[in-house]
């Protein structure tokens, strides 16, 4: 009996460890193993096909809203005189042959015009006296003739007085259906002669003035499209470039541009910005957040063969909304990787989202 306990011993070890040889296999016929995980990963993006197709190339330029220089009119003093009135305010829109404002002659302008009253009252007087001597034969042709031409002569300087508005106070009309875009005087103000007074424009003809640096406006011919938009609105207009200048402004450094607006979209002074289309780029047309950049600052796209992504470094021809033109050795039949692109490297597997391709 003494020789039993060790054999029984030497049995419970041997069973215990055949029991713990079938657990582990048991575990590992069940659990794959770490290599076998990173193996089968997968990565859940969204792509889209690639297709081949342009983007309209533009120029982005900000400027205002004003009158065109070829319709803008500017009434000056036409003498020395005191505004007595101002019938209009800055902005105002005023129909043909509405009053703008009051000119009142000085006294130096009023002293003027008397004078000349006189001198043409006396030249008068001298005419028909040297007519009638002439008529007695106490004169001759030439006494006439110089009497005639003195006559004529006042009477001259005293019209002119007298549609210079010297004669009396005076009221300037709208001369066209207009816009008041300059108001630079006020009531009782002293004005001499050819002072400007206030500037004109009409409403059908106003235009958006931008800037735009040299190496840009070398490419914008006139007539090219542009689509418009007032800062901090959303809605764009249709317009056309009629004019690109042909220097820059010292005062900004850059090329003058107008471009025409459609009737009453925007008020003078207002700022919009401008988009103007010079051309178009063609390549593979892709939505913006295909394009990923790496370390080195180039750009890149991912493609999936087989559901085995692929990235492709590629250049970036042009933009427009929210695609992008690229170039470079991409594979026309793989599709482009949209979302998850990001995690992505070569040889890694895909596998597509709910919403799987666009």
């Amino acid at each position: 009996m003494k020789n039993l306990a060790p054999l029984s011993l030497s049995i419970a070890v041997t069973v215990c460890a055949l029991s713990a040889l079938c657990v582990r296999f048991a575990v590992s016929d069940d659990e794959p193993s770490e290599g076998s995980e990173a193996a089968n990963a997968s990565v859940l993006v969204q792509q889209t096909a690639l297709r081949q197709g342009s983007l309209p190339q533009t120029v982005t330029a900000y400027g205002t809203v004003q009158a065109d220089a070829s319709a803008r009119n500017t009434l000056m003093a036409p003498v020395a005189a005191r505004v007595g009135a101002v019938y209009v305010h800055l902005g105002q829109e005023v129909e043909k042959g509405a009053p703008l404002l009051q000119l009142v002659p000085t006294a130096p302008t009023a002293s003027t015009y008397a004078q000349a009253v006189s001198t043409l009252k006396v030249a008068t007087d001298g005419l028909k006296r040297t007519q009638q001597l002439l008529d007695e034969h106490l004169a001759t042709n030439q006494q006439l003739a110089d009497a005639q031409k003195a006559e004529s002569d006042a009477r001259a300087a005293l019209s002119a007085l007298q549609s210079q508005g010297a004669g009396g106070p005076t009221t300037l009309h709208a001369p066209f259906h207009a816009i008041v875009t300059a108001l630079p005087i006020v009531t009782n103000a002293l004005v001499t002669e050819g002072t400007a007074l206030l500037d004109l424009a009409p409403p059908g003809d106003l235009v958006l003035l931008v800037g735009v640096v040299p190496a840009q406006a070398a490419s914008i011919r006139r007539g090219d499209s542009a689509q418009i938009t007032a800062v901090g609105a959303t809605q764009s207009y249709s317009g056309r470039v009629v004019l690109r200048g042909a220097i820059v402004d010292p005062s900004t450094g850059l090329v003058p541009i107008q471009i025409s607006l459609p009737h009453g979209v925007l008020f003078p002074g207002e700022t919009a910005q401008a988009e103007i289309t010079i051309g178009s780029v063609q390549g593979y047309v892709v939505p913006h957040p295909a394009i990923l950049v790496d370390d080195n600052g180039a750009t890149y796209v991912v493609q999936t063969e087989r559901m085995v992504a692929k990235t492709v470094h590629v250049r970036v021809l042009g933009a427009h909304d929210e695609q992008d033109v690229i170039a470079g050795p991409l594979d026309a039949s793989a599709p482009v990787v949209l979302a998850g692109n990001h995690q992505l490297q070569d040889g890694m597997k895909v596998r597509l989202s709910d919403s799987g391709s666009r």
